[in-house]
């Protein structure tokens, strides 16, 4: 073959190599959607996380506000506080698939990274609910000592849950094992936003009434040190490699970046008003920020740390979960 060729036919193998490459990436990232959780509106939006559009809405009815995707990304499970239940909705068809009763007001919801376990926190019953998942039977009510549990997260080794008390100083630790909550940790007033890093080493936890950021030992369960954050410090979103932990300030209308190898913050992205909680990108590349009062959820690129977009949502946006 003369050498004109060969460079040609190399040439056009190198450009259709990268044509498919594209198109794989362009197709897994299609399959990745994220899901905002609207109060008044009472539905999930959902979010191409390619185009970062609205591709979708799912009907819930009631009030829905705490949510948490499966780890194999088939059921979107939804705290509905007016109608005191747990929502598990196929991401396939829309539809509900059960609806689990629980206490007065469930707020957030979390699931374990092993898909097993699904916890739920009931402000208006004082406690924490768990649910087997795959063996589908009722919830177990776990009574917490601090009033008012809102926002909880399972350790990486769903082991534990830690739970925050809305109306307190403390978050209740709940050993997923034993069904009952084993200690308790002190630190400032309305803890909110809960995240552990990918490895277990740490637990953070901010601190809405104090603005603060409190770093837990969770071999010991006691805190290490706290950090000044931003105004009315609610959500966290933790990386994927543990590297940034992300800290909305609802009051300041931006996401804090905090640097987790280092222990201090490192810079502020502007976002909407009232940013509550946030839900990242399996890859860690997006985040996504509902803005509570902006009817909106902010787009952050985790590489830059900027905002490059605002999609318009339904009113009072309060949870998102990607997957």
């Amino acid at each position: 073959m003369r050498p004109g060729k060969t460079n040609t036919m190399n040439s056009m193998l190198r450009k259709c190599l990268a044509a498919l490459i594209l198109t794989v990436a362009a197709h897994a990232g299609a399959d990745t959607l994220a899901y905002v959780s609207s109060e008044k509106s009472p539905s999930l939006m959902v979010i191409d996380t390619v185009s970062d559009e609205v591709v979708s809405t799912i009907d819930t009815g009631g009030k829905p506000r705490g949510i948490a995707a499966s780890p194999d990304g088939g059921t979107i499970y939804v705290g509905e506080q007016n109608g005191g239940a747990l929502l598990a909705i196929d991401v396939e068809t829309h539809g509900i698939k059960s609806r689990v009763p629980l206490g007065d007001t469930p707020e957030s919801v979390t699931v374990s990274d092993d898909g097993r376990w699904v916890a739920a926190a009931s402000e208006g019953a004082n406690a924490v609910y768990l649910i087997d998942a795959r063996a589908g039977s009722p919830p177990t009510r776990i009574a917490t000592e601090g009033k008012s549990p809102s926002y909880l997260a399972f350790s990486p080794d769903s082991r534990w849950i830690y739970a925050g008390a809305q109306d307190g100083r403390q978050v209740d630790v709940i050993s997923v094992e034993e069904g009952r909550q084993v200690t308790t940790i002190d630190v400032g007033r309305r803890p909110r936003g809960i995240a552990f890093t990918p490895d277990g080493s740490a637990a953070y936890v901010a601190c809405e009434g104090t603005g603060t950021l409190y770093v837990i030992d969770p071999t010991r369960h006691s805190v290490v040190t706290a950090v000044k954050a931003g105004p009315l410090a609610t959500g966290l979103a933790m990386l994927p490699d543990g590297s940034k932990l992300y800290v909305s300030s609802a009051r300041g209308a931006r996401v804090d970046v905090f640097d987790v190898a280092a222990n201090r913050f490192t810079g502020s992205i502007p976002v909407g008003q009232r940013p509550w909680n946030m839900g990242l990108t399996p890859d860690g590349r997006k985040l996504y920020v509902a803005n509570g009062r902006s009817r909106s959820v902010s787009v952050i690129d985790t590489e830059t740390d900027k905002r490059i977009k605002d999609v318009p949502v339904g009113e009072l946006p309060w949870g998102v979960a990607v997957r």
